[in-house]
Formats: structure tokens, C-alpha cells, sequence
């Protein structure tokens, strides 16, 4: 377990401190629009979702650990050409190979600890504890990227965390063992369709598990407009230049991380407990608040705070609460596909939401854009509200 922490911690420090850096790269020194922010997202959710699947059922049926590391070889290749280029066409090809990166991890890394831990009932902590650890690595990462792209420049720190994720392939290869997986060495492509089909089963079959696949959804599509263009909207209130805006944005994350996992530390197993469904309710309401906030800010603090809340608490704590529920829902056999079904559903949400919201955002403005992303968190406390009484908790797996 401490060495799936750690891998998670240290991986944390550098794509978010990267993302950091890049984010505002994008705006300042890319020159990129607000819709062009968002058709980014977008294209990378498209990219990630004809490849998430495929990437899943590569983990259960080849290797869990395998599929980790070729995860940080693309995404450290991937982070780090986006510091060698600043136009639009180039930007976009990076960021597709991002988004193609994250589909051999999503799902894989919970299998792997899921299945080598084997303990099913300390595993809601485990992962509870990764993700704190995901959110104290993100400050970190924030911080020390920080740093280093206000006393250098944002390309070369953007290269430097490329090359060390690609660096943390090697620790997975090292530290990683694979003892309990069975790996299929014969008729692969029979057993690979066998995989998909099982797991695909089990969505459709499963309430519980198509309930919070479509909360997902609208969480995903919320999010994407409060991810790309929070930048632009705090510049745009009048977040200070000097010192570099990399500053703000480093002490804005690492506000918003550590409260995260404060929170997480605070609710500790009762996120997996009878009351998960009202603890991702009210979660989705303080995204909606926070969203209104961000869009109808008259003042960068205000601004902040909302900021703050929406990536720092409502963003990590829902999707932590996604994974618990999916992962305690499905099986070992198809554990990995199951999650890539469920971040594929966080690709059709950044999709189709995305792209609306790009279109959007070219016809109005940054506040009304915003507030679309408002009714989706709101749309999501309803759906899980009026499903509270419908559905019994504790579904077994089929």
C-alpha cells in the first residue's frame, strides 16, 4: 500500500504542478481564446474515450502494472513536448496524447492495488488515503512547479516535469509487483471481447452503477468549463501580473488542495458508507454555488474563493466517491474495465458539454458560460436526491 501512495503522491506533484504552469502558458504565452481553451478539453475527451476502453481491457487481460507504465511514458512525452510549442494546431496534438496517456492508468491503478492488497473491506480507506495523498502531491507539485517557473521560465519547467514523469515509469517498473493477476496468454482477442462484454454487462445491469455513471456525466461536464476557464476569468477581474500570475495560481491550488484533503480526512469512511449518495448531493450544490460565484464575481478575491471550492473540494471529493462506489460494485476479472466505462463517461461528459460550452462561449460571455455550468451541478444534487429513495445501497455486483 505505501508504495501505491507514494507513486500516487509523487505522480500528483507533477502533472498538477504541470497543469499549473501549462494553464496559464496556454493563455499568456500561447495566446489561446476562451473557446479554444475548452475545444481542447474537448478534443481531448474525444481522444481519451475511443482509446479508454480499448486501454481497460488491455489492463485485465495483459497487465495492470505494464499498463501504468506506459501511461508515464506517454503522458511525460506528452507534458513535455507542450513546452516546445505555442501554436494552436501543436498544442492541440499534445494534449490529445495527454488525454490518450490517462487511459491506461484510469482504472488500472485501482485494479492493480484492489487485487494485489486483496482486502476488500480496508480498500474504501486505501483509496481514501491515495487520495489525500493525490491532493497533498498536487499542493507540493504546485508549489515547487511554482516556484520554479517564477524564477526560470514556463517552458522550461513545463519540459523538466515532462521528463521526470517519464522518469516515473522506471519507479513503477522497479517497485510495482503483480503476484495475484493472471495475465491471458492465449486467444487474447477472444478474451479481450469476453472482458469488454462482461463489463459492459454489468453497467447496464447495475442502478447503482448507472446512476452514478450519469452523475459523473454532469459532473464532468460542469467541470470542464470551471477547469479551462477559471484563468481567464480571474485575469479578467483583475488578478494582480506582478509577480508573475503563476504566483496567484500556486497559492490559490494549494488553498483549494489542502482543504481537500482536509475534507477527506474529515468524512474518512463515510464516504463509502449509507450516506455516500447524500454526501455527493450536497457536494454537487456547493459546485453549483461556487459556480455562480465564479461567474458573477465583481472582485479576483471573490473570485478565488469560488475557485477554491470547486476545484479544491467538490471536483477531488466526487470523484472519490465515483471510484469508491464502481470499484465495490464490480469484480476482479473486469475491475479495470469497469472504471475505464466509468472514465469514459467522464470523456462524454467533457465532450458534449465541452463542446456546447465552446460554442457557447463564443456567442456570449465568460459569466453566462459559467452559469450553464451551475445548472449541471445542480442537475446532478436533483438526480441523486430523487434517487435516494429509489435505490437501496450496498447493490452486490453481477
Amino acid at each position: 500500500m505505501t508504495v501505491f501512495v507514494r507513486w500516487t503522491w509523487l505522480r500528483a506533484v507533477l502533472h498538477r504542478g504541470w497543469w499549473l504552469v501549462t494553464s496559464v502558458y496556454l493563455v499568456v504565452d500561447a495566446g489561446l481564446s476562451p473557446a479554444e481553451l475548452v475545444l481542447i478539453g474537448s478534443v481531448q475527451g474525444a481522444v481519451a474515450l475511443v482509446c479508454e476502453v480499448p486501454a481497460g481491457v488491455f489492463a485485465d487481460t495483459v497487465s495492470r502494472k505494464w499498463s501504468l507504465v506506459i501511461s508515464q511514458v506517454l503522458m511525460g512525452a506528452a507534458m513535455l513536448t507542450t513546452g516546445l510549442v505555442q501554436s494552436f494546431p501543436a498544442l492541440l496534438a499534445t494534449q490529445a496524447l495527454w488525454g490518450i496517456s490517462w487511459t491506461f492508468a484510469s482504472g488500472s491503478d485501482i485494479a492493480w492495488i484492489t487485487d494485489e492488497l486483496d482486502q476488500p473491506d480496508h480498500i474504501p480507506a486505501v483509496l481514501a488515503r491515495a487520495a489525500r495523498a493525490q491532493l497533498t502531491g498536487a499542493a507540493t507539485g504546485l508549489i515547487a512547479l511554482g516556484l520554479l517557473a517564477w524564477a526560470t521560465r514556463r517552458d522550461v519547467t513545463i519540459v523538466v516535469a515532462g521528463a521526470a514523469m517519464m522518469s516515473l515509469a522506471l519507479y513503477v517498473v522497479l517497485r510495482f509487483s503483480e503476484q495475484r493477476f493472471i495475465p491471458v496468454r492465449t486467444a487474447r482477442w477472444s478474451a479481450s471481447w469476453n472482458t469488454f462484454r462482461r463489463g459492459w454487462t454489468l453497467v447496464r445491469r447495475s442502478r447503482e452503477i448507472l446512476l452514478i455513471f450519469a452523475a459523473t456525466f454532469l459532473i464532468n461536464g460542469a467541470s470542464v468549463a470551471v477547469g479551462r476557464l477559471q484563468q481567464k476569468q480571474l485575469l479578467d477581474l483583475g488578478l494582480p501580473s506582478e509577480p508573475d500570475p503563476v504566483f496567484w495560481f500556486t497559492i490559490l491550488g494549494v488553498i483549494g488542495l489542502i482543504l481537500g484533503a482536509a475534507t477527506l480526512r474529515l468524512l474518512g469512511q463515510r464516504i463509502a458508507g449509507d450516506r455516500t449518495r447524500s454526501y455527493y448531493a450536497l457536494t454537487a450544490v456547493a459546485g453549483a454555488i461556487g459556480t455562480l460565484l465564479l461567474a458573477f464575481a465583481r472582485d479576483p478575491v471573490a473570485g478565488s474563493i469560488a475557485v477554491v471550492l470547486v476545484s479544491g473540494i467538490v471536483i477531488p471529493l466526487t470523484r472519490v466517491i465515483s471510484t469508491i462506489w464502481v470499484n465495490a460494485r464490480t469484480t476482479a476479472d473486469i475491475r479495470a474495465t469497469t472504471h475505464s466505462f466509468l472514465a469514459q463517461t467522464e470523456y462524454l461528459g467533457v465532450i458534449t458539454c465541452g463542446a456546447a460550452t465552446a460554442a457557447f462561449a463564443n456567442l456570449t460571455n465568460l459569466p453566462l458560460t459559467l452559469t450553464t455550468s451551475a445548472l449541471l451541478f445542480a442537475t446532478t444534487a436533483a438526480l441523486m436526491s430523487r434517487r435516494r429513495a429509489q435505490l437501496t445501497s450496498g447493490e452486490p455486483a453481477v
